[in-house]
């Protein structure tokens, strides 16, 4: 398919005025295809050609200002319109349409649970196409108005409030000026729990199913969601611009939400049936304030071209955090940021295909390219970058920019030049300078603190191996006089990167401890001094402020990565200090990175057992901490990775069969699954097994489960079918593509799948070429070899890329992952 270039987008919005389109769809015409008959209404400013998008599996008629057109016209996916006269034009589109199993365009998922079928739109980037013609780029924007058909048991939601006329008919009211990426609908026999709040109607939707726990977690959910929303009305001056507020929890989703104006869409794993930490339930209330933020910033006003979507996605991920924070319980929610979503800025921005914030606009010259900017870069760093700005601006400039931004632009587009014209007239500093240093240059910088005593007192100079102004706080901490094993902060200085002028004495004896960026409020891989890294060693659980032991363990995280670090200290450390941690998101992130990278990467095969027992212990030790039931969140947390280091049976299989752990939890499904996923990995299951717990869980989660257990099954018969599922086979969805995949590669089994690892690349390259960009990237995320990690595998990956023509998606995903490969050799041999 032809993929849209920036200069046919540019070309195309100088020549045509968007005005409208009335959408009608049919989805009761069979459980493969479904029909779509569009009207668009535009004015052309000048005579000339252009062309208008589709994917159809059919294009039965097209007509334009009441002429016929011949539907074979149609290359790939462009219909072209020839001989326009300047004036005003409709253009009457009706085709036939396929269903997606991948998550692209209209998503069709039957229920194995009740065999309910749910169908949604995601039209993110150019899968407007795939539903409905359309002139497919974010700067024309158009009111859409939408008539649906359905079975007439299901309901109908859409951007506007959706209304039942009788016999499966369903009208949408008009939207205001949307682009056609933002286009939504879902339908089919959702469970809804409807409110009111601040005169609009809410609601939140999600499969039959799954009613149970959506009551559940609905007062939850709805004062997240008020809460939120009082807040941005507080921030922002523009108020919310659109007729309802829709959440819809849907079924296989690929990404964590899209904002679709009115209408957000969730992946419904946030509906959740089994138990949860907190720190979990915070992430889904973030995901809340981030796409509720994107009601102002990417919908109100939307980007002009791919180059900007850091704009969208940075800021929803700041105010995301910030307003959780401000607004709700979850009040330490930059702690799980640093620990969980900032390392994805810094891994990405250490690798090849690294990319400034907001990247020259001939970087992204179609859209195929601008996809790939979906990445670390784009959320995490940006939105570090946003943070380190509020730091230097201030939050009342900056809140005041952000409103000029929002009344300028509103219901328009507008670019990063826009954006930081809007910022700078609400504040006397330099912001383009800032914009040059933060947003227009790649990698991370690298702060080092040089101590040195003095008569009487000492001094602090910050070494910066990078090229940004950092503003950061330095925490100086002493031991307690009562408690040696506890820091205590003496003093939190404020300080410029780099500094002007002599560094001068500072009165007393050195702290215990230093800490750069204490508070995390810029991007930057820091270093602590050797005598502050003896007193983390002894007393990292010490510290006082949960986000500055989140900084120390990035540090050590850091270090490891770059092989300042051996990965067996790290272990000790997290031995000595997690038993004691009372963070939830510190625990999970440490041993997330510890089982991950350290056990299954960064140590040889040999030493993997001993990093396994340390898991295990320190998951002991949490255990025995947390049987007086004090903390759930943290023995759950305990569980689920005492469960994923075993390396014998029969704990765990006992866990299973008394169906639960003594002194609790009891077992439910994300548990039972856990633990016959791991025993399949030990060879101490079989399919029966499998076949019984899908009956007893018959759910989508279950026959993800069971596909993940049976790919897991270590013999040779299990890989080669799991294999030909992944990639002969074209009929799995996404999740149970990805969960077939998760099962496949297991470090325990290296020398039963070795021989999979060359096959990986050209089976990858075909599958991607047949089934597109999103089972493309889930192939790259899930299917790579990760654990393959030698010079033969590396020189199979390079040699691939190399040689090779395939899938911007897939290429971008195999060069990531073979830098990785390439950092854990580097950190195997320092």
């Amino acid at each position: 398919m032809s993929v849209l270039t920036r200069d046919e987008a540019q070309t195309r919005a100088r020549q045509l005025d968007v005005h409208r389109y009335t959408i009608d769809l049919d989805l009761t015409t069979g459980d493969e295809t479904f029909d779509s008959r569009t009207v668009i209404h535009f004015t052309a400013t000048a005579a000339g050609d252009t062309f208008v998008e589709i994917k159809p599996a059919e294009l039965r008629s097209l007509t334009l200002d009441g002429q016929p057109l011949d539907p074979a016209a149609l290359t790939e996916n462009r219909i072209p319109l020839t001989g326009l006269t300047a004036g005003e034009h409709e253009l009457r589109v009706d085709a036939r349409m396929r269903y997606s199993r991948t998550g692209e365009g209209m998503h069709r998922f039957t229920d194995p649970s009740d065999g309910e079928t749910y169908v949604y739109t995601q039209l993110f980037m150019e899968d407007v196409q795939r539903v409905f013609a359309a002139f497919d780029q974010p700067d024309l924007k158009a009111v859409f108005e939408l008539s649906v058909t359905a079975p007439e048991a299901w309901t109908v939601l859409g951007n506007g409030v959706a209304t039942h006329h009788g016999e499966g008919r369903w009208t949408c009211a008009p939207t205001p000026l949307l682009s056609t990426y933002l286009v939504a609908v879902a339908a089919g026999p959702w469970h809804s729990v409807r409110t009111e709040h601040a005169g609009l109607p809410f609601g939140i939707h999600c499969r039959r199913s799954l009613a149970p726990y959506l009551d559940a977690d609905a007062d939850e959910l709805l004062d997240i969601t008020r809460q939120c929303y009082d807040r941005y009305h507080e921030k922002f001056e523009e108020p919310y611009p659109f007729d309802s507020y829709d959440q819809a929890f849907v079924p296989e989703f690929n990404a964590g939400a899209m904002e679709n104006p009115g209408l957000v869409t969730f992946r419904d794993e946030f509906v959740y049936r089994s138990a949860v930490t907190d720190t979990q339930r915070q992430t889904r209330a973030m995901v809340i304030a981030h796409e509720m933020a994107h009601m102002w910033f990417g919908d109100l006003v939307t980007l002009k071209w791919w180059d900007d979507i850091w704009l969208n996605e940075s800021f929803a991920e700041y105010m995301g955090y910030q307003t959780l924070t401000e607004a709700t319980r979850f009040t330490d929610t930059w702690t799980d940021f640093a620990i969980a979503r900032k390392s994805w800025g810094y891994d990405a921005d250490q690798r090849p295909s690294t990319h400034p914030v907001a990247p020259d606009p001939d970087a992204v010259p179609d859209t195929a390219s601008a996809m790939l900017n979906f990445d670390g870069i784009s959320y995490a760093k940006g939105a570090s970058a946003l943070r380190q700005l509020v730091t230097w601006l201030g939050e009342k400039d900056f809140l005041a920019g952000i409103n000029t931004h929002f009344a300028r632009h509103k219901f328009g587009n507008a670019t990063l030049a826009d954006f930081i014209d809007s910022l700078a007239g609400a504040t006397d500093r330099d912001v383009h300078a800032w914009a040059e240093s933060w947003l227009r240059t790649t990698g991370v910088d690298t702060l080092t603190p040089a101590v040195t005593d003095t008569p009487g007192g000492w001094t602090l100079t910050v070494e910066r191996d990078g090229s940004r102004p950092h503003r950061i706080a330095v925490g100086a901490y002493d031991a307690d006089p009562i408690d040696p094993g506890r820091l205590v902060l003496r003093d939190r200085l404020e300080i410029d990167v780099p500094e002007t002028g002599a560094t001068a004495p500072r009165p007393g004896r050195r702290p215990a401890l230093l800490v750069l960026n204490d508070g995390d409020n810029t991007y930057a891989k820091i270093r602590l001094d050797a005598a502050s890294w003896a007193v983390v060693v002894d007393s990292l659980a010490g510290i006082p402020d949960a986000l500055t032991r989140a900084v120390v363990w990035n540090a050590a995280r850091d270090m490891v990565r770059d092989g300042e670090l051996t990965p067996t200290a790290y272990l000790e450390t997290a031995d000595t200090h997690l038993p004691h941690e009372n963070d939830l998101a510190i625990v999970q992130g440490v041993l997330t990175f510890a089982a991950d990278q350290i056990a299954d990467c960064y140590l040889a095969p040999d030493e993997r057992p001993a990093a396994l027992a340390t898991l295990t212990r320190i998951s002991r030790a949490l255990l025995r901490r947390t049987e007086d039931g004090s903390d759930p969140g943290l023995r759950l947390t305990a569980v689920r990775h005492y469960i994923d280091a075993a390396t014998q049976p029969e704990p765990i299989q006992e866990w299973l069969t008394e169906g639960g752990v003594p002194g609790g939890p009891e077992l439910d499904p994300e548990l039972r699954w856990r633990v016959l996923t791991r025993l399949a990995v030990l060879g101490a299951t079989d399919d029966a097994a499998i076949t019984a717990e899908l009956e007893r869980d018959p759910s989508a989660t279950g026959q993800e489960g069971a596909a993940r257990c049976r790919a897991a099954l270590p013999t040779a018969e299990a890989k080669a079918a799991a294999w030909a599922r992944l990639f002969t086979g074209d009929d799995l969805s996404n999740y149970l593509f990805a969960a077939t995949a998760q099962g496949f590669w297991q470090p325990e089994q290296a020398d039963l799948v070795r021989e999979y690892v060359p096959r990986f690349y050209p089976d990858a390259v075909a599958l991607a070429a047949r089934r597109g960009p999103a089972i493309a990237e889930a192939c790259g995320r899930y299917a790579f070899p990760v654990h393959a990690v030698d010079a033969e595998a590396l020189g199979a990956g390079e040699a691939c890329l190399a040689g090779t023509d395939m899938l911007p998606a897939l290429r971008r995903k195999l060069a990531d992952q073979i830098d990785d490969l390439r950092r854990a050799l580097r950190v195997r041999g320092a």
